[in-house]
Parts: structure tokens; C-alpha cells; sequence
């Protein structure tokens, strides 16, 4: 049944992928339609964390952030897709850093570097970001169901020196690489709700007490590891704009959590900025502090 399914869906997304971005985003637009207005997909969920995070906001208000949100994950969807066949050139144009030498006099420094970032604007075209480090690239992502897709979302990854690693995989990766002394780039994406079995750490996001991703901070200061944090700026339709702000350099020194807590008040301030970029489909405040 993978099998089939990857058969009938992979021409599709092929073709997406070739679409020049004119006729890609035209596409989007009767996505959205569909998404939004006909099947609702988790409306519902958005409109409620929405409601949550900006409670400051007129009703009104909130409703043009949510449609807005779901035109800007319409775009990101099939911008997923047009990173098939993406080349490296088109990606430098659409996707740039304002200062990459933040990330080049880092790595004098010697030690592996940990990125931290949300899923913000396009958290999946900054992959390209790897093409200007020397350092060997990791993006920690959650293993797709189907093992034929798995594959190919791994392939499109490696194409831009990228190696995709599950969160299982995580740590004895960087510990084989740390005791081997391979230096590496580690992406972390850390703004999501964790299972509530495995939570160390209470704070709050956009105001509100939720329990929060601790994973990145732990392997940082285990591995001694520099943190970066990552942020994304839409610019325009199609065009993302990247900033590589230093977080901490001698994490060891630095207090339980407050890595984790400094993560969030940064990725709040994108939200503030512009909140129709960020995620909302996520159940971000499914669990209730006991």
C-alpha cells in the first residue's frame, strides 16, 4: 500500500516541482480555497491558538491572521515541493542570509554548533544554509510514515548538504561524531509542544504555561556545542530573508533552561511581528499543568 500510494502521488509532486513560480503560486491560491473554505482543515485548532496567543486582538483582527496563515502554509506547502527540482542558484536568490560571517567566525571557534529555529516562515528552505558551512549538516526531523516518501524527503534534503537524522537518532550521532571528533551543524526546531511523559521543564509561550522542548539545550551543554538562533523573515511571496543571532557561546556556564527559555522569548518576537507566518495548525497548548 506505501508502495501504491508513492506510485500515484510522486508524478504529481514531480510536476508541482517544475511549475515556474508564477503558475506555483496560482496553484497555491486554489489550494487555499480548498483548504480553508471547503475542507477547514484544523480551523478549528488554529482559530483557538490563535485566540490564546493574541487575546489583545479584535475578533476581526484575529480572522485576517488566520486567513493569512493559511495562505502563507498553502505557499510553504508547495514551495516543499518545488524544492524537488529547486536549483541551487534559484534557492540563493529566494532564500538569503544577511550575515552568513556570523556562522563563518563561529566555526573558528572549533566546537559543533547547535542552530535553533522555528517553524517560522520557511523553516524547510533553510536548509540552504549548509552550502556555506564546512561543518557536517544535520537537520533532526520526525520520520515520515510512509518509508518511500521518508526516503525521498531525505534525497532533496542531501542535495543541499543536508543529512536528515530522527529524534532517536539524535544523540547517538552527536555522541558518535563528539567522541570521534567530527565537528557538526545541528538543526533544531524546538518551539513544538513535547510528549508530556518526557517533560523536565514548565514555562510560558506567548503568555500562556505549557510545557517546553528541553532536548536541544541538554545535548548543547553535554556536547558543549555554540548556539545560533535562526530567524526567518518573509519578505515577499516566494522570498525569505535570514539572520544568524549568536545565543551562547560556553553553554556549560549558563543556568538549567535558560537556554530553552531565551529559544522561545526569540521565536515570541517573530510572532508578535508578523503571527501569519507562524505555525498555528500545531497543538502547541494541549497540555495543563497538574
Amino acid at each position: 500500500m506505501q508502495l501504491l500510494t508513492f506510485l500515484l502521488l510522486y508524478p504529481i509532486i514531480w510536476l508541482i516541482s517544475k511549475l515556474p513560480f508564477r503558475v506555483l503560486y496560482f496553484t497555491s491560491d486554489l489550494v487555499y480555497i480548498l483548504v480553508y473554505y471547503l475542507i477547514g482543515y484544523r480551523k478549528k485548532i488554529v482559530r483557538q491558538n490563535i485566540a490564546s496567543a493574541l487575546p489583545h486582538l479584535t475578533q476581526k483582527e484575529r480572522i485576517v491572521i488566520e486567513k493569512k496563515s493559511y495562505r502563507h502554509l498553502c505557499d510553504m506547502f508547495l514551495e516543499m515541493m518545488k524544492t524537488m527540482s529547486l536549483s541551487e542558484e534559484e534557492m540563493d536568490k529566494r532564500f538569503t542570509f544577511t550575515n552568513i560571517e556570523a556562522l563563518i567566525e563561529m566555526e573558528k571557534q572549533g566546537k559543533s554548533i547547535a542552530v535553533m529555529m522555528a517553524h517560522y516562515a520557511s523553516y524547510e528552505w533553510a536548509i540552504s544554509l549548509n552550502k556555506y558551512s564546512n561543518l557536517t549538516s544535520y537537520a533532526i526531523y520526525k520520520r515520515v510514515g510512509n518509508t518511500y516518501f521518508d526516503k525521498m524527503v531525505k534525497d532533496i534534503r542531501l542535495k543541499f548538504k543536508a543529512l536528515l537524522i530522527t529524534t532517536r537518532e539524535t544523540i547517538p550521532t552527536i555522541e558518535k561524531n563528539h567522541l570521534e571528533k567530527r565537528l557538526g551543524l545541528y538543526g533544531f526546531a524546538s518551539d513544538q509542544s513535547p510528549q508530556l511523559s518526557k517533560t523536565h521543564h514548565w514555562g510560558t509561550f506567548l503568555g500562556i504555561e505549557t510545557p517546553i522542548h528541553t532536548g536541544a539545550e541538554m545535548l548543547v551543554k553535554r556536547f558543549d556545542m555554540n548556539v545560533i538562533f535562526l530567524k526567518v523573515k518573509k519578505v515577499k511571496r516566494g522570498y525569505y530573508e535570514a539572520t544568524l543571532e549568536t545565543m551562547f557561546d560556553h553553554p556549560s556556564e549558563v543556568p538549567n533552561y535558560q537556554i530553552s527559555e531565551e529559544f522561545l522569548r526569540r521565536v515570541e518576537k517573530q510572532i508578535y511581528e508578523a503571527p501569519e507566518y507562524y505555525l498555528w495548525t500545531h497543538k502547541r497548548w494541549k497540555h495543563k499543568k497538574k
